[in-house]
This record gives C-alpha cells, structure tokens and sequence, in this order.
C-alpha cells in the first residue's frame, strides 16, 4: 500500500492537531473553583479577611504561601465568597474577622486572638490544642468545592 505525500501531511497534522486538543482540554481540568461559606459573623462592622494556602508554610497567621486572599465587608451573619482558578490540590483556609482593618488576627500578650477567626475543616483550637496545623485544616480540591467555616470569638473550651 502506497502512501501518497498529500495523505501523509493530512494524517500528520491531524495528529498533531489531536494531541493539541487532548493538551488544552487537560489544561482546563486542572483548575477549580472553590466557594468559601462563612457562618457565625457576630460584628455588623469591619471586614472578613479570607486567606487561601497551599501548604504549611505560613499557615495560619502569616502573609507567605498564600495562593489567593482577599477581604470583604461585613453586611451581615453569613458570607460566601468564591476563589476561581485554583490549581487542583490541598488547600487550607484561614478567616479574620477584621475589626481595625490591619487585615490579620489581633491577639492579647498570650496570643489569644482579640479578633473572631475561623478555620477550615473547624478544628477545636484551645489553650491546650493551641494554633491548629495545616494538616488539620487542609482538604482536597480535585474539583468546584464548597467548604463551610463557622466563626469563632473565643477559645473552645
């Protein structure tokens, strides 16, 4: 069987052209959609500050390995707010109700937050279990997730 060099670009290009759409259609499952739902809010003022991290690094408190961040007026009990374009992967995410607008957690001599915060996956923060770690918070965005985070204006017994 004799193959004409007319026949061998088609097939050649159509090829090519296949594995450019496997290529583009695999860049787009990569990213996800991830809606972060506030309950609990007790201030009518100020600002909820939401951080978005992709490893313990920094995690909760600090301003490194954040993926996105962002802060939003406070009009009410609730807020969901949605972070679009992440990379699939584990994530955490930390909440401030930032009353002062410095946009972090304000905490008294024994680093006892002054402020309302939240956590996702809500672990039990305490004196004794102090600052939660990453792995405790972290979940897995492989696709358009929802994670539900109840404020907190104490310590849990």
């Amino acid at each position: 069987m004799k193959i004409k060099t007319s026949q061998l670009c088609c097939l050649l290009f159509s090829a090519v052209a296949s594995i450019g759409f496997v290529i583009r259609a695999n860049a787009v499952e990569t990213k996800a959609t991830l809606t972060v739902d506030i309950k609990g809010i007790k201030n009518q003022k100020g600002q909820i500050c939401m951080r978005i991290f992709e490893s313990k690094k920094g995690f909760p408190l600090g301003n490194s390995s954040k993926t996105q961040a962002k802060c939003t007026k406070i009009t009410g009990n609730s807020l969901k707010e949605k972070f679009t374009d992440l990379k699939k992967g584990t994530y955490a995410v930390a909440v401030v109700d930032d009353q002062n607008g410095d946009y972090k957690l304000n905490r008294d001599f024994f680093g006892i937050p002054k402020e309302g915060f939240g956590i996702s996956n809500n672990p039990r923060v305490s004196i004794g279990t102090g600052t939660p770690k990453f792995e405790q918070a972290s979940f897995s965005l492989t696709e358009d997730t929802n994670v539900d985070i109840q404020m907190k204006y104490e310590l849990d017994p």
